[in-house]
């Protein structure tokens, strides 16, 4: 497959200096550090296909067993070191969702970052996400310690995941007030069948002028058109995530998906992916990916352009979803 038209395009992260291709790799499936030589054949691919955004978090992936958390990190720090390319490559991770790391008190932020750094194998962070509000600890505090990690040089640029609108704002509002490093990005959950962050993110992420990286925009594989039915999901791993949406609802925008994707002569989760991006709705959609196969189905969307009809087309098969 040609790169050139995937890899003329990138776009920046808020007003930091750092610019991506506009396809994020997630890799909450690199779940063993032992034997990551998949995991480097499909970051590999990624790089090779004009793609330098991967993310990551603390806590990937602490629910397989044996696990704890920081395996997806180690994985990825094992291909960084042995491949010499952290400077071509824009790393994001997390706090506050690994077990023995929960909520965002001054001190997790510090040994998180800290932990991050060695399993990454790197001296810096590029974008560092707080993973999950906290309403425990005040805002003031989880704002200072990550504003001071920017000014040790640890974390470039400083970013929200899994926040309210109240949340950003009061956020954005205690740091202006402090001078402190302002968030750059927000990760929202969005897709065809999950679309609550339209109802008043998207507003938030404009007014502080955010770039968007929303996860889970395939919907655990359901909108990869691969679920249609009960029987598909036997022996499947991501059987649990998948079946809420086995339902008459779910499967019409599957249908819808199948009409675009036919139209155009590509596979249905590249469909699924360029629909996010249209109009400027987010920056960049995050997806995983298990095979090169799976990465030229995701590259393939960002060189895709629905048309006006398309759009509407599948913004009317999943208004049901909120």
């Amino acid at each position: 497959m040609s790169t050139e038209n995937q890899t003329a395009t990138t776009v920046p992260i808020g007003d930091s200096e750092l610019r991506i291709h506009p396809l994020g790799l997630g890799t909450n499936t690199f779940n063993n550090a032992e034997e990551p030589g998949e995991f480097h054949t499909v970051l590999d691919g990624f790089v090779e296909r004009g793609g330098n955004f991967i993310d990551t978090a603390d806590m990937y992936s602490h629910w397989v067993p044996g696990n704890s958390g920081g395996e997806s990190e180690s994985v990825i720090g094992q291909w960084l070191s042995a491949r010499g390319n952290r400077d071509d490559i824009v790393i994001a991770t997390k706090v506050s969702g690994k077990p023995d790391l929960m909520g965002l008190a001054p001190e997790t932020i510090r040994r998180g970052a800290e932990e991050s750094l060695r399993r990454l194998q790197t001296d810096h962070i590029d974008v560092y996400y707080a993973h999950y509000q906290d309403d425990e600890t005040p805002v003031v505090e989880s704002a200072a310690a990550f504003d001071a990690l920017v000014r040790a040089g640890m974390v470039r640029t400083i970013a929200l995941s899994n926040f309210t609108v109240e949340a950003i704002d009061e956020w954005f509002e205690v740091s202006r007030e402090h001078g402190f490093a302002l968030p750059v990005a927000l990760q929202p959950r969005y897709s065809l069948v999950s679309r609550g962050y339209e109802d008043g993110l998207a507003a938030a992420a404009r007014r502080h002028e955010m770039s968007v990286f929303p996860y889970q925009v395939l919907a655990g594989g359901f909108l990869t058109g691969k679920y249609r039915s009960a029987a598909d999901l036997e022996g499947r791993a991501r059987a649990g995530a998948v079946e809420r949406y086995l339902t008459q609802e779910g499967l019409r925008v599957v249908e819808a998906l199948d009409d675009v994707a036919a139209a155009h002569g590509i596979e249905v989760a590249s469909v699924a992916l360029a629909w996010a991006t249209a109009d400027g709705k987010v920056t960049a959609p995050l997806a995983a990916a298990t095979s090169t196969a799976q990465l030229d189905q995701l590259f393939a969307a960002a060189s895709l352009t629905l048309t006006t009809d398309e759009i509407a087309a599948l913004d009317e098969a999943s208004a049901s979803f909120g």
